[in-house]
C-alpha cells in the first residue's frame, strides 16, 4: 500500500506505520509504501496522523500511448471491485514526458472501464465525483502505470470534528505532522496561544491520549468496497480505543478573537474532548505562563498570506512575550514569512521546512530557558 503525506512528514509518517506495525516500509517524496493486510488498510485509516490518503495498488504495466493505456485499463477484471449499478470516480496524476494531461488519462481510463462493462453485459457504470462507491487513483511515472484503489475517499485531514472555521485555518494534517515534529508527546503541559478554531489543541490532546485521528471521521472509501468487513473494522477499532492512555497535564487553546473562541470550544466539543482541552480567550501578547514546570508551545501565528497585519510590530511581540512572560518554554511555530524571523529577536533552536498548502514555511523552535541560558548550562 502506498500512504500519501505532505512535504517533510514522511520520516514521522514512516514512523508512525512502524509503530502500527507495518511491514517493509520504505519513504518516498511525500509518499511512504508499506505492506498490511485487510485489517491493517483499516487500521491505517484509523489511526495516522500524518498520512493524507491509503492506496491500495492492484496492478501496474509500462505504457507508451493512450492505446497502451485503453488496453491496461480494459484488462483489469472490474467486476471484482466494481458492481454495473455502482458509481465510479477516477483521479490520475501523471509525471512524464509521454503523457502531459492527467485530466485526459482519467477520461481515457473512464472510457475503457465503461466500455469493458457495457460490452460484457450491455449496461455501464456511472460516474460520480463527489460520492462514489469506488475511487480509483491512476498514477503514471514515467512510462508505468499504477492502477490503485483509494481507500480513504476524501482527505484524511478531514477528521470529523471541525464543523467551526476561522479565516486561514490549519489543515489538521499539517497541525498533527508539526505537533510531531516538535516532540509532543503528551509528557507536559501545551499551550496554542493562536489557536484560531483549536485543531492544534484538539490534536495536541489527540496525540497525547493516543486517540486514533480518525475516529471522528464520517466514513471511509473502503466501506463501500464488495470486500467491506464490518465486523472487522469494528474490532480494530475496539483494539485502537483500548490502547488509549490518561493525560495528566493541561492542554490550553487561547485566541484573542471571541469568535475564535467560540469556534474552538465546538471544535472541541464535537471531537469529545472537553476533559482535556480548555478554551479561553484572551491576547498572548498581554500573558504570561499559566503553569508550573515545563511548557510545550506549538502555534500558527497569521503570515500576512490571508490576515493582514504588520509584520515588524507583530513577530517582534512574540519574541517580547516569549523572552518576559514564558521561562521554561519549548516555543514552536509555523511561518510562511521568512522575512518575519528575523523581527522576533530571538535565535531559533531549530528549523525545519514544511509547506502550509503550496507555501514554503518554516517550523521554528525557541528554547526559553528558565533564568539565563548560561545559568542553565552551569547547571549542568
Amino acid at each position: 500500500m502506498v500512504a500519501k503525506t505532505l512535504y517533510g512528514f514522511e520520516e514521522v509518517l514512516a514512523t508512525e506505520l512502524r509503530n502500527l506495525r507495518a511491514q517493509k516500509v520504505q519513504v518516498g517524496n511525500r509518499v511512504v509504501s508499506f505492506y498490511g493486510d485487510t485489517g491493517f488498510m483499516y487500521k491505517a485509516n484509523l489511526c495516522l496522523r500524518t498520512a493524507i490518503k491509503i492506496l491500495k495498488p492492484i496492478t501496474s504495466k509500462k505504457i507508451r500511448n493512450e492505446k497502451d493505456l485503453y488496453d491496461f485499463i480494459q484488462s483489469i477484471r472490474w467486476d471484482e471491485y466494481l458492481g454495473v449499478d455502482d458509481t465510479f470516480a477516477i483521479h490520475a496524476t501523471v509525471n512524464s514526458t509521454l503523457f502531459n494531461h492527467s485530466k485526459f488519462i482519467a477520461l481515457k481510463s473512464k472510457d475503457a472501464i465503461v466500455d469493458k462493462f457495457r460490452k460484457e453485459t450491455g449496461k455501464r457504470p456511472s460516474i460520480d465525483l463527489d460520492h462514489p462507491d469506488l475511487s480509483i487513483d491512476i498514477h503514471i511515472q514515467q512510462d508505468m502505470c499504477t492502477v490503485s484503489l483509494d481507500s480513504s475517499g476524501g482527505s484524511l485531514h478531514q477528521r470529523g470534528y471541525r464543523t467551526a472555521t476561522n479565516i486561514a485555518p490549519i489543515n489538521e494534517v499539517l497541525a498533527a505532522g508539526l505537533l510531531l515534529l516538535s516532540g509532543w508527546d503528551g509528557q507536559c503541559d501545551f499551550l496554542d496561544p493562536m489557536c484560531g478554531s483549536g485543531t492544534m489543541a484538539i490534536e495536541a490532546a489527540m496525540i497525547a491520549c493516543n486517540i486514533p485521528a480518525n475516529l471522528n471521521r464520517k466514513e471511509f472509501a473502503f466501506e463501500k468496497w464488495l470486500d467491506w468487513d464490518m465486523d472487522l473494522f469494528e474490532k480494530i477499532e475496539e483494539v485502537c480505543l483500548s490502547k488509549t492512555r490518561d493525560f495528566q497535564h493541561s492542554i490550553l487553546g487561547m485566541d484573542k478573537a471571541p469568535s475564535a473562541a467560540r469556534k474552538a470550544l465546538t471544535n472541541v466539543e464535537n471531537a469529545n474532548l472537553t476533559d482535556f482541552v480548555k478554551i479561553q480567550q484572551g491576547d498572548f501578547f498581554e500573558s504570561e505562563k499559566h503553569v508550573e514546570g515545563p511548557l510545550h508551545m506549538v502555534f500558527n501565528p497569521p503570515y500576512d498570506e490571508r490576515l493582514e497585519i504588520d509584520i515588524e510590530d507583530f513577530y517582534s511581540k512574540i519574541g517580547d512575550t516569549l523572552k518576559k512572560g514564558y521561562p521554561g518554554t519549548n516555543a514552536w511555530f509555523i511561518t510562511g514569512n521568512l522575512e518575519a524571523l528575523k523581527y522576533v529577536g530571538l535565535r531559533p533552536s531549530r528549523k525545519i521546512k514544511v509547506f502550509n498548502g503550496k507555501l514554503e514555511s518554516r517550523l521554528v523552535k525557541y528554547e526559553m530557558y528558565a533564568g539565563s541560558k548560561r545559568t542553565k548550562f552551569q547547571q549542568k
